[in-house]
């Protein structure tokens, strides 16, 4: 039948199994651990004296020898019972499972999504430790390409606006999904790993100021420039692009000149995958639309730049006899895009044609070769993209300027890779009258920085490419145009980057606290250090990306820079060299520690440069430009070309957009774009080395994007490349948290008895040794014989030092201690506010009991009267009587009816009455009609009619007496507006009630159907 083979997933009271050709025996093993339908519920069927791996929601925890297979064990079981985070101590493990294959993963696309506890948790330490220290806070996620960083960001952001920021329903969290809405558009692309693949990362800072949420602000990063103009063989151009051409109406293209495009004809989108789906596409785009609107964003205006963005792609130049560039096409597509840039063809042609030099001091006009002029092509068409992103990332940001303007504003320079605060500074000295208000308006902007220094960040990234199951070599450059060096390199080192501030916090800092206190520990952690190929990469003369700037620097060629990096790192085991790799002089090889990886130098030079040429910027000056949007674009470079009166006159500037400040440094760009990736990094490290981590490890389940699939070889590589099992050992067996004396003592003071506390900050050592002398003798969780968690601490110089399972047990003692704290504060509370209102309580039970009583007796005479008298009149008093409350009796010295009145005639006599009427234009004889009731109610900007489910906020009536009472939490209907004000008409079990309206609230989430106003 089969053969005898071990199967590690089962555990070891399995042992071996027949495996038969088809498999069954697998299949059926596999459900004693866990249920086929994939639910948690499921209990081992043999061998059930050990607990199922499904239940071990933190890896520390793993019975038996902790190894890379207990682990995947555990992660597999976990994922096929539909349990896709697993802890290991405070760092969170998270798998994507393709449950949510075609989300666009915004806000807006992840609002139906339920919350999973584990994010949850996340955020609430996240936003406790902040408002309890102030400290910033930094949730950073870290993964492969597709492991699902985006997905968990957008979860932990509606999560943290359920926390602090007032939920989904305000203002703030509607314009930040608005802004994701079109960012995500814009910002992701289909690659050859993930269908939705981010290429741009996000750090998003969200500010918080006494524990409630001040404003957010959305950093992007790092934007893939190459992607506009090329991509690969399987991969696409960005998202916008395709959904543009499904979703523009028949007038909308007429308009945009797009009349006859498609996929196939456009040359900056057939050369990848050329598949679509119009319909989910067409969706996006009028969401993306919409959400244009909501941020204040003319869609016009975008649209425009981004169908010239498309026609670019199709101007092809060839060489003349006189050597000059021309269009080889008809000059349908050049006066195109020219029409939707606002300028005229020739300057257009001429700007991408020509080129002005400075020779000592002299302007040399020259024509460029064809090759020139379809690299000024693609330089245009990626400056006018990326530009149009840094503009809607900062109107994202500016919730102000928002609300009193309805165009774009002119200060838009900032670059989309680092928005630094030039909008505020912009702001600081706009409309002021003299250097007096403009100091005193830095002077409020500078308070209102450091008073929201507090903030809460989430770090998404993009992901690094994972090494293909064919081979340990993953060679990166299907076609010679492909740019890779710099693009991957750059991704490589960011991503390296991650994973050193990880083993810096985690590892590093673990092990040299431990040396520096004197602390012995048992377990020294063995992970991998990648600071060598952080060397290799950004060492600041050696590394490749220095040596690509000088190469640069000197005009060399992408053969020459290849050769200088052989001979200079010739002894560096990291730089391999295979025959494949040593015969292509355009090539070379890198060992990483999740693999090799082949680079191609090919247009890696030009593209560092990221050059535009001012010939090409002054097309744009306002005077000859008549589409404000676009000059706009280029506005700070403008305003430094035209500053003096030649112009063009041979001045270089970035592709990416810069700020006015930077370009007054020189005349050459600041920097190269390997450069300002490198300030861009560095800021960004410096702003989370200042802020509390807490780290989430994305890994995606399989390669194909399959559903419910788990491939075990894929994530056992993105284990070994997270350090998964290095984090499990250190985690259970070692110190990774340390406190202050201080710290220790304020968060677990109540263990220990109040008045053997010293409470001083000489004696916070021995506070420190009585508080873990009351945590060892109360603590109640024991662990089973066979668990690697340790439960030891450790008294340093300036620092506790704690295990992870220490510390869990200290956060349960500590919580088991406030709920019980809080249990007997409420009951003395209750039981005293009770014992005080007792009198009172009494007193009414003895009035309602003896209104019973007089009730009853006059039912039995109303009957009586019934049955004597016939008259319908007495009937109907008699019953009023004997359901209506008991008239009270009248006061002393009250006068009879009769002289009330008397006096009220006289004092409203019909001739005052009269005057009162033809003052105010009233008709005694046909007094006004009362205005009728409301056949509606309105909820948002939608009308909902009635019948209409609400839900009781509380019970009604108040004292819970009757037949019937409306509990709170309850779904009732309500009918309709009842005629006493302020109420509403409520059917409940054949019962109506007149019920105010502040005990009521509508469902939420209801589907009632209601009317847009």
């Amino acid at each position: 039948m089969g053969q005898h083979i071990y199967s590690p997933f089962f555990s070891p009271f399995y042992n071996l199994n027949e495996i038969t050709d088809s498999g069954e025996a697998l299949k059926r093993r596999n459900n004693d651990l866990c249920p086929a339908g994939g639910g948690g519920g499921g209990t081992l069927r043999r061998g059930a004296a050990r607990s199922s791996p499904c239940n071990v929601d933190d890896l520390i925890h793993l019975a038996g020898p902790l190894t890379e297979d207990a682990v995947l064990k555990t992660l597999q079981a976990r994922f096929y019972a539909d349990e896709f985070f697993t802890n290991i101590g405070p760092i969170l493990l998270a798998f994507n499972p393709y449950n949510e294959v075609g989300n666009a993963l915004t806000l807006s696309s992840t609002r139906n999504i339920v919350q999973k506890p584990q994010l949850v948790r996340v955020v609430q330490e996240a936003v406790r430790q902040q408002s309890e220290t102030g400290y910033p806070q930094a949730i950073i996620l870290s993964g492969c390409s597709g492991s699902g960083k985006t997905y968990a960001s957008m979860l932990l952001l509606r999560q943290l606006f359920d926390v602090a920021g007032g939920g989904p329903e305000t203002d703030a969290f509607k314009h930040l999904a608005a802004a994701f809405t079109v960012l995500r558009s814009l910002g992701s692309a289909k690659t050859q790993a993930n269908s939705e693949s981010s290429r741009i990362g996000h750090f998003i800072e969200v500010q918080v100021t006494d524990g409630a949420l001040y404003r957010t602000k959305i950093h992007c990063y790092f934007l893939d420039q190459t992607r506009v103009v090329r991509q690969l063989a399987h991969e696409k151009n960005y998202h916008i692009f395709y959904q543009m051409l499904a979703g523009l109406t028949v007038e909308e293209r007429a308009r945009l000149s797009l009349e006859g495009y498609s996929v196939d004809n456009l040359r900056y989108l057939n050369r990848g995958d050329t598949r679509c789906n119009q319909a989910e596409d067409a969706r996006r785009f009028a969401n993306w639309k919409a959400c244009l609107g909501v941020l204040g964003i003319p869609f016009l205006d975008v649209v425009r730049v981004l169908a010239a963005v498309l026609l670019l792609g199709n101007l092809q130049f060839h060489e003349t006899n006189g050597g000059g560039g021309q269009c080889e096409t008809h000059e349908a597509e050049l006066k195109a895009v020219a029409g939707l840039l606002g300028v005229t063809p020739a300057s257009l042609l001429r700007g991408l044609t020509m080129r002005t030099h400075n020779v000592r001091g002299q302007l040399v006009k020259s024509i460029c070769d064809a090759n020139m002029s379809g690299g000024a092509r693609d330089a245009l068409a990626k400056a006018l993209y990326c530009r149009t992103v840094a503009t809607i990332v900062r109107r994202a940001n500016s919730l102000k300027r928002l609300c009193m303007s309805g165009t774009l504003s002119s200060d838009s320079n900032d670059s989309v890779h680092n928005q630094a605060e030039v909008a505020s500074q912009h702001a600081s000295t706009v409309g002021t009258a003299g250097s007096k208000s403009s100091r005193s308006m830095a002077v409020l902007n500078t308070a209102v920085r450091h008073a929201t220094d507090g903030f809460i960040g989430i770090l998404d990234m993009f992901g690094s490419r994972i090494v293909s199951d064919s081979g340990n070599v993953l060679l990166l450059r299907p076609s010679r145009t492909v740019n890779y060096i710099r693009d991957q390199v750059d991704h490589k080192l960011f991503y390296f980057s991650m994973q050193h501030f990880f083993n810096t916090h985690i590892f590093k800092s673990s092990i040299e606290s431990c040396r520096e206190e004197g602390i012995q520990c048992e377990l020294e952690p063995d992970y991998v250090d990648n600071v060598p190929c952080i060397d290799l990469i950004s060492s600041l003369r050696t590394g490749l990306l220095s040596m690509l700037d000088v190469e640069c620097s000197a005009r060399g060629t992408p053969e020459s820079y290849v050769q200088k990096v052989r001979l200079q790192h010739k002894h560096n085991s990291r730089l391999f060299e295979s025959k494949s790799v040593a015969s292509d002089l355009r090539v070379f090889g890198i060992q990483h520690f999740a693999g090799r990886v082949v680079y191609d130098a090919s247009d890696c030079l030009e593209t560092n440069r990221d050059v535009l040429p001012d010939d090409l910027v002054s097309v744009f000056y306002k005077q000859s430009c008549q589409f404000g949007f676009a000059t706009h674009l280029f506005g700070s470079e403008l305003k430094v070309l035209f500053a003096q009166e030649t112009a063009p006159r041979g001045i270089r500037f970035r592709i990416s957009p810069t700020s006015h400040t930077d370009l007054l440094n020189g005349d050459d760009p600041v920097s190269t774009l390997t450069q300002d990736f490198h300030t861009r990094l560095d800021n960004l490290l410096r702003t989370l080395v200042h802020a509390k981590p807490h780290f989430i490890r994305c890994v995606r389940a399989n390669n194909t994007e399959t559903t419910g699939h788990f491939d075990r070889s894929v994530v056992s590589r993105q284990v070994r490349a997270l350090q998964v099992l290095e984090t499990v050992n250190l985690m259970a067996g070692g110190y990774p948290h340390r406190m202050r004396f201080k710290a220790f003592n304020a968060r677990y003071k109540m263990l220990a008895p109040f008045k053997r506390l010293k409470r001083v900050d000489d004696k916070a050592l021995d506070d420190c040794s009585l508080i873990l002398q009351s945590f060892q003798a109360n603590t109640t969780l024991q662990l089973p014989k066979d668990s690697n968690v340790s439960t030891s601490w450790s008294l340093g110089k300036r620092h506790i030092f704690l295990s992870e399972g220490a510390r869990q047990q200290l956060e349960a003692l500590r919580a088991e201690t406030r709920h019980n704290a809080a249990v007997s504060i409420q009951s003395t509370w209750r039981g005293w506010h009770f014992r005080r209102r007792w009198p009172t309580v009494k007193r009414q039970l003895e009035l309602r009991m003896g209104r019973n009583a007089n009730n009853s007796s006059m039912s039995q005479q109303s009957q009586q009267s019934q049955q004597l008298s016939a008259v319908g009149q007495n009937v109907g008093s008699s019953q009023q009587q004997s359901y209506g409350r008991p008239r009270p009796q009248p006061i002393a010295c009250t006068p009879p009816p009769e002289a009330l009145a008397g006096l009220h005639q006289e004092k409203c006599d019909a001739k005052t009455i009269q005057h009162t009427c033809s003052l105010f234009g009233l008709d005694l004889e046909r007094p006004p009609p009362l205005p009728p009731s409301r056949s509606y109610t309105v909820a948002g900007n939608s009308k909902l009619g009635y019948p209409q489910t609400r839900i009781m906020k509380s019970t009604f009536p108040e004292d819970a007496n009757g037949d019937v009472v409306l509990r709170g939490g309850e779904a009732v209907m309500v009918m309709g507006a009842s005629h006493r004000r302020g109420h509403l008409l409520v059917e409940h079990k054949n019962h109506h009630f007149h019920v105010p309206y502040q005990f009521l609230e509508l469902k939420p989430n209801s589907q009632q159907p209601g009317v847009d106003i």
